[in-house]
């Protein structure tokens, strides 16, 4: 049973994501995310006028009448959000944990996903995969997904990109536009992502909180690793330890930045301090541009 306070939490993200949908994203989605192209829809006979390498010549010798091929634009496509659940996904010292934002996230790229008649799935992993939503259509389908972003409860701590990127391509028989969403504190993912991204259109969207760029002067704190359980004191007066902490910070980050570039993955930088909406409207502008 799922506890009252949760259900009006997937309510009140459905309706704030749903109208940012139509205030924002529609137009943007839709001219951003194409379908596979041309899908052939049948063949009939020859009329004048018609382009002559449309003819189907095999179609065409057994009859002995000249047939054309017709071609449809496929419109729908398949989104796949790849979740990040793992342990560091339950921190926030803003307003928010990074997994509430991820939510968000998924349930604003399933409306417009639905909105545009596009099928939408879900893989949501630690260092396991924990859940499979296969790709369906519909509101109710939409909702499930926001309900396991938001409630479920993964058995791992750790996070596998790379398992999660291998799964997807065992899962999927067709292309899609896959978002990944996660704080990318994993290792040995270079590879896997590059392969995927030959197949799908892969979007990498990273959550950051500012207390894991920065560290605030309190004195002495006791701080946990959540995926390794490691604890450890840290003296957070000494500015060379905050110094030392944004450097390493800036590192990952910046290495981060470098990976995504060298695969040719768009990554688009979300903070739980500032508003998400301006960061994905740059990115659609973005891929809009490039088109």
């Amino acid at each position: 049973m799922i506890p009252k306070e949760i259900l009006q939490q997937i309510r009140r993200i459905q309706i704030t994501t749903s109208r940012m949908v139509t205030d924002v994203f529609a137009g943007h989605y839709h001219s951003v995310f194409k379908g596979r192209g041309m899908e052939f829809d049948e063949v009939r006979e020859y009329q004048p006028g018609d382009d002559i390498r449309s003819i189907d010549w095999n179609v065409t010798a057994r009859t002995g009448n000249p047939f054309v091929k017709k071609f449809v634009e496929e419109r729908e496509l398949t989104i796949m959000l790849v979740l990040d659940i793992s342990r560091s996904s339950y921190f926030g010292s803003v307003n928010r944990l990074k997994r509430a934002v991820a939510a968000e996230l998924c349930s604003l790229l399933a409306m417009s996903a639905i909105k545009n008649n596009d099928r939408v799935g879900l893989i949501a992993f630690t260092d396991r995969i924990e859940k499979f939503v296969p790709p369906r259509k519909g509101l109710s389908h939409v909702l499930r997904i926001i309900r396991e972003a938001i409630y479920f409860e993964p058995e791992g701590r750790g996070t596998d990109i790379a398992g999660a990127l291998e799964y997807l391509s065992r899962i999927t028989n067709r292309s899609s536009v896959t978002f990944i969403i996660s704080d990318f504190y994993a290792t040995e993912y270079k590879r896997p992502l590059s392969i995927a991204n030959r197949r799908h259109d892969i979007v990498a969207l990273s959550i950051t909180d500012p207390r894991e760029q920065q560290l605030p002067a309190i004195g002495l704190i006791h701080l946990e690793d959540a995926e390794r359980g490691h604890r450890f004191m840290l003296d957070t007066s000494s500015p060379q330890v905050r110094n030392e902490y944004s450097a390493r910070a800036q590192k990952l980050f910046d290495e981060r930045q470098r990976l995504f570039r060298s695969v040719n993955v768009d990554h688009i930088d979300i903070r739980t301090d500032v508003p998400y909406l301006q960061e994905l409207y740059k990115f659609f502008r973005m891929r809009e541009r490039r088109i």
